[in-house]
């Protein structure tokens, strides 16, 4: 009897609640699905073996690229100089390694510039309002009805002294790139500062930069984030650009844009390897950035998943 009455109790006792799923946030919802996709993974290792490639060029060769002997002109690829030798007698492959560091330096840094300056002034102007906005705002039109590489052409054309230094491409860049941040940051303040959590917060006690940084800029990064990878890839195709056309660092410095410059002639006569190669490495890095900041746009936005 007594078993009997056990089991009925344990039927009808009531089951213990399953224990509750861990919370993800948007973040780590996003990087879930990221870690799956192979373009990613694909785009991240190219990413980190340029970066790797432009912080410790002498780990990937030996030979320094401005050993120049005539006596190698245009020599022939062979084991350990791997692309052979360009017109002034050149490693070509170390001066590829080398060539990594002013471009990988000039995204990366012209974007945190970018992202401070323009999420600085467009979180002020879409959160205040008034005349805050309105004077953010006029600047913002006066900077975009300069195109962006033409206003970095014109001030590395007046400031001629850039030398073997990437500080000159950089600021050139950047002083033509923050509004684009600064308008996006502003149109997420401007939609946030309305909802509701914002008012709760702010009944709360919190004070505006509690509100500014704590509460709203979490969640209007979403966008901005997804747009830093493709930032990146542009940065790095406009300095390849103004090196292309000489405004970039002098010599001895080499970039990937001035060793196509001075190469282009090479693909019809014979030596289309000094063409290709920084052209290949170019390509690989900015079509690398442009395929994360895609994946990670369509990641943080669950109707493009």
């Amino acid at each position: 009897m007594s078993d009997t009455t056990e089991l009925i109790r344990a039927a009808t006792a009531p089951s213990s609640p399953p224990p509750p799923d861990k919370v993800r946030s948007l973040w780590s919802d996003a990087f879930h699905v990221l870690r799956k996709r192979p373009v990613v993974i694909a785009s991240t290792v190219i990413i980190v073996a340029m970066i790797a490639i432009a912080a410790f060029p002498g780990l990937f060769t030996s030979e320094d690229p401005e050993d120049c002997r005539l006596e190698r002109f245009f020599g022939s690829p062979s084991a350990g100089h791997w692309f052979g030798f360009d017109q002034f007698g050149c490693d070509y492959w170390s001066m590829t390694m080398y060539g990594a560091r002013p471009s990988i330096v000039v995204g990366l840094v012209t974007t945190v510039l970018i992202v401070v300056v323009g999420g600085v002034l467009g979180a002020i102007a879409g959160y205040y309002g008034g005349i805050w906005d309105t004077l953010v705002s006029r600047v913002i039109d006066v900077f975009n009805a300069i195109p962006f590489v033409l206003g970095a052409i014109l001030i590395l054309a007046i400031w001629r002294s850039a030398g073997d230094t990437v500080w000159p491409t950089i600021l050139a860049l950047a002083v033509f790139g923050w509004p684009v941040t600064a308008r996006m940051l502003r149109a997420s303040f401007i939609e946030a500062r309305g909802l509701d959590y914002v008012h709760a917060a702010r009944s709360l006690g919190a004070s505006d930069r509690r509100l500014m940084f704590r509460h709203i800029f979490p969640n209007a990064m979403a966008p901005m984030m997804s747009g830093v990878p493709l930032m990146i890839g542009g940065l790095i195709e406009a300095e390849a650009t103004l090196s292309f056309l000489g405004l970039g660092l002098k010599p001895p410095a080499v970039t990937w844009g001035s060793m196509i410059s001075n190469n282009v002639a090479t693909l019809i006569s014979g030596h289309p390897l000094l063409l290709i190669a920084p052209a290949t490495f170019l390509l690989a890095t900015t079509i690398s950035f442009a395929l994360l900041g895609d994946a990670i746009r369509d990641a943080l936005d669950p109707k493009l998943r």
